[in-house]
């Protein structure tokens, strides 16, 4: 039986990629298209889900709540306030939701997670395959290069991304501390201004780019004396997120309660 998605922040740019995502998936008879979802009172309800998304009408409404959505799995891309709201209702009501909101801090982040105690929960800060591909040869650079090199990370997104450095950079910054055993939150780095000093070789720095339409893009640099590796991953379409995705929806609909990531997904762990 096709998985039932629905998918909040309709009226998004993300959401409405999404809208073309399940539609591809429902094409395949991998799940099916049930309910769009936007903020209360948006001039949005009622009007057609797939005309808004410009993938053809398709008979759907657009809601405005939860409750008047019928769905096994929600696809969350929105903010890290309305996903808090929306993980707890789906931990209430048994329903499994895919998050890729970005922006939590710790606390929010722990709560948000919590949701994976009652109902099955996927949270990624990025739900592409090259992505979720480059954390894995990240860990392997970082196994392998260990203390014996500087380690920078530099991202691109468009003017419109509200958190900076993005989910995925963090996320990268995570894999690679975690593997050399050190505590991100102490040797993060976050730009660099005046008289810094010479550079401590435990850090981990961060730089941050934002402008024009940059979908996203992500280089790690491993720069030694002599050499340097670079590994790196450009977006050029946010179809490579949405793909990932309902890919993961249709994937967490058949698992037990727990909190799961894209790596679970594809098997990458």
């Amino acid at each position: 039986m096709a998985v039932k998605l629905a998918i909040t922040g309709f009226g998004g740019r993300m959401g409405r990629v999404l809208a073309e995502a399940a539609q591809q998936a429902e094409q395949d008879g991998n799940a099916k298209f049930s309910a769009a979802i936007v903020r209360p009172g948006s001039s949005l309800v009622g009007a057609d889900a797939g005309e808004v998304a410009g993938i053809g009408r398709n008979g759907l409404a657009i809601v405005d709540s939860l409750e008047q959505a019928d769905f096994d799995v929600l696809i969350d891309f929105t903010s890290p306030e309305a996903t808090l709201a929306n993980a707890a209702w789906c931990a209430a009501h048994g329903k499994a939701i895919v998050i890729g909101t970005t922006g939590f801090d710790p606390e929010q982040k722990a709560q948000m997670l919590s949701a994976g105690d009652k109902t099955p929960l996927c949270f990624a800060t990025n739900f592409s395959t090259g992505v979720n591909l480059c954390f894995n040869l990240l860990e392997t650079a970082a196994r392998v290069l260990g203390n014996d090199v500087d380690i920078e990370i530099v991202e691109a997104h468009h003017r419109h991304k509200v958190d900076a450095p993005s989910g995925t950079a963090l996320s990268m910054g995570e894999v690679i501390a975690d593997t050399l055993g050190r505590d991100l939150s102490k040797v993060a780095v976050y730009g660099r201004e005046g008289q810094t000093g010479a550079r401590d070789r435990e850090t981990i720095g961060f730089a941050t780019v934002r402008g024009g339409d940059v979908v996203g893009e992500h280089t790690v640099s491993f720069l030694a004396d002599g050499e340097r590796i670079e590994i790196t991953h450009k977006a050029s379409s946010r179809l490579a997120f949405a793909r990932g995705a309902v890919r993961a929806a249709v994937w967490l609909s058949e698992r037990p309660a727990g909190r799961y990531d894209m790596r679970d997904v594809l098997a990458l762990k």
